[in-house]
Formats: C-alpha cells, sequence, structure tokens
C-alpha cells in the first residue's frame, strides 16, 4: 500500500511564503516521479508541478517563479516551496505518484491565501 501524506498548509497572507511536505511510503520513492496537483474551490483539480526521478522540473504557468519543487530521496520526501502567494492560489493542495498501474493522493493540505 501506498501512503502519501502532505503537510504545511495554512493561512497566509498575500505576499506570504508558506512550505508544503509529502511524505511518502510503500514505493521505491528515488525512482517515481513526484507531483504536486491543487483543486482550488469550484474549479477542476490541475497540476501544479512535478520532478522527475532525475531531477527535471515542470510548473504550470502561473506558478512559475514563484513555486519551487523539489525532492528529498533520503527521506521518501517532495516539497512544494510557494512564495509571492496570491488569493489565487487558495486550493487544497495534493501529493501524487503514480505506482503499480494506478494513481495515489494524499487526502491534500488546505492553503488559504487572505488578509
Amino acid at each position: 500500500q501506498v501512503h502519501l501524506v502532505e503537510s504545511g498548509g495554512g493561512l497566509v497572507q498575500p505576499g506570504g511564503s508558506l512550505r508544503l511536505s509529502c511524505s511518502a511510503s510503500g514505493i521505491n520513492f528515488a525512482i517515481h516521479t513526484m507531483n504536486w496537483y491543487r483543486r482550488a474551490p469550484g474549479q477542476e483539480r490541475e497540476l501544479v508541478a512535478l520532478i522527475t526521478s532525475a531531477g527535471t522540473k515542470n510548473y504550470t504557468d502561473s506558478v512559475k517563479g514563484r513555486f519551487t519543487i523539489s525532492r528529498e530521496n533520503a527521506w521518501n520526501r517532495v516539497y512544494l516551496q510557494m512564495s509571492s502567494l496570491k488569493p489565487e492560489d487558495t486550493a487544497v493542495y495534493y501529493c501524487n505518484v503514480n505506482s503499480r498501474g494506478r494513481l495515489w493522493w494524499g487526502k491534500g493540505a488546505l492553503v488559504t491565501v487572505s488578509s
């Protein structure tokens, strides 16, 4: 069984920063691409960032230059450093991995950007 657990969400003012963490178990973490998705209120879930096993990173256009994805294979963790946060970044953020023929999701971390 694969388990993904997100942490680090919360309330932050516009322009502020937060770091999300995702701890993974049940997979050979180092060989998997890890993804961060988000679902804003009333919207579809969207891919925010991914990092491959080789360390290649990709971001959706709306977060480029503000968010940074990273991974720490020794601890089976993936991070999402979010800076210059905007109200439109408000969403539940999910960690995701494709393993054993299916997608696995964490329960999500709520990020609220508001003054």
